[in-house]
């Protein structure tokens, strides 16, 4: 990782929590079993109304508290949290994140031999089923042509055996905020998170700003986390499918070209309308509802979105420049012609 008679970089787990007291408990020791020397290991607790800073001040006061008056969702919540954390390396994690003996070496060997890698994820696999892949983020984020988010191990709900056939260590397009190691000046340079997006895709629009200003997104898969997370429960919430519609309407117009904006978000809101009715026929009226919710938020905030696009001064390339980029559809791919599998493609 380093030469001898050079220190090791100083990194910093970050968990930000909410009512979360049962998994601190449950998963907690496993990260302070952490091998890597000087290992910080800091909690954000998102204005819990739980038991969880007490719990953390009298089972665990090795671990650094740093509390948010309000619940400032997963993007504000953090941008918050990591301001005041110093350290070269942050890890985003998950409190419903069991981690294995020596995850973190691995991949802070490989962003130390490339100054250019900005953000990495480990292999991320079911707390429930071992043997597969985990929803968010698997082997590794990917994005197709029209926006739509999938991983090397799942495509749309559906995950995975994990047989090896991901083990490559490999650039892909975004990094999974359940278990994100970043750097932390290219995380302060991208200006952090985007608290807008409150919840969902924070990730992957953090992780396409890095890659406009340059900067690579890796998967290390011999680092191995086990998530409890799952797809299961974002299939039946409803106020996920409007965060998750609108968050990529909002992910598209920061950062697509100029003139790529509008021709694919005009060609996605048709895209959308097949998803409309196929959870209104499949008796999701209220999934059905949260689609016009979130479109309509996505055009109420036009001027709020493109105020956000001219901020940031970085170019923005056409989309299949960028690595980790499907040049087709994975919706056709996936429900057209059958596609189960990230192989198949």
């Amino acid at each position: 990782m380093q030469t001898s008679n050079a220190p090791d970089p100083k990194v910093a787990v970050v968990i930000l929590n909410w009512n979360g007291v049962r998994y601190l408990e449950r998963f907690l020791p496993s990260v302070l079993a952490s091998t890597y020397p000087g290992l910080e290991v800091v909690v954000g607790d998102n204005a819990s109304t739980d038991e969880s800073v007490a719990f953390l001040k009298t089972r665990f006061p090795q671990v650094r508290i740093i509390r948010n008056e309000h619940n400032l969702g997963f993007a504000g919540g953090y941008n918050q949290v990591l301001r005041q954390v110093e350290a070269d390396y942050l890890i985003l994690l998950n409190s419903d994140v069991e981690v294995t003996p020596g995850w973190i070496e691995p991949v802070i060997s490989l962003m130390e031999s490339d100054p250019e890698i900005a953000a990495c994820q480990p292999k991320i696999k079911a707390h429930r089923e071992r043997e597969r892949f985990e929803y968010a983020g698997a082997a590794g984020g990917y994005i197709d042509r029209f926006g739509y988010l999938f991983c090397r191990g799942r495509i749309f709900s559906i995950t995975e055996e994990d047989r090896g056939q991901y083990d490559d260590t490999r650039p892909v397009f975004w990094a999974s905020g359940a278990a994100m190691f970043v750097r932390k000046t290219a995380f302060d340079q991208a200006g952090g998170f985007d608290p807008d997006l409150f919840a969902h895709m924070e990730e992957a629009d953090l992780c396409w700003r890095l890659q406009r200003l340059g900067f690579r997104i890796m998967v290390c898969p011999r680092s191995v986390v086990y998530h409890v997370g799952g797809g299961t429960l974002q299939a039946i919430s409803p106020f996920k499918t409007y965060l998750n519609f609108r968050n990529n309407l909002i992910l598209l117009h920061k950062n697509l070209a100029a003139g790529r904006v509008f021709p694919l978000i005009f060609t996605r809101f048709w895209l959308d309308l097949a998803a409309w009715f196929l959870f209104l026929f499949s008796g999701k009226f209220r999934h059905s509802l949260a689609i016009n919710k979130a479109h309509w938020h996505y055009l109420k905030g036009l001027t709020r979105w493109n105020r956000k696009r001219k901020s940031f001064a970085a170019p923005s390339p056409e989309l299949n420049r960028l690595e980790g980029v499907y040049r087709g559809s994975i919706a056709y791919q996936h429900f057209i012609k059958g596609k189960k599998v990230f192989t198949a493609l």
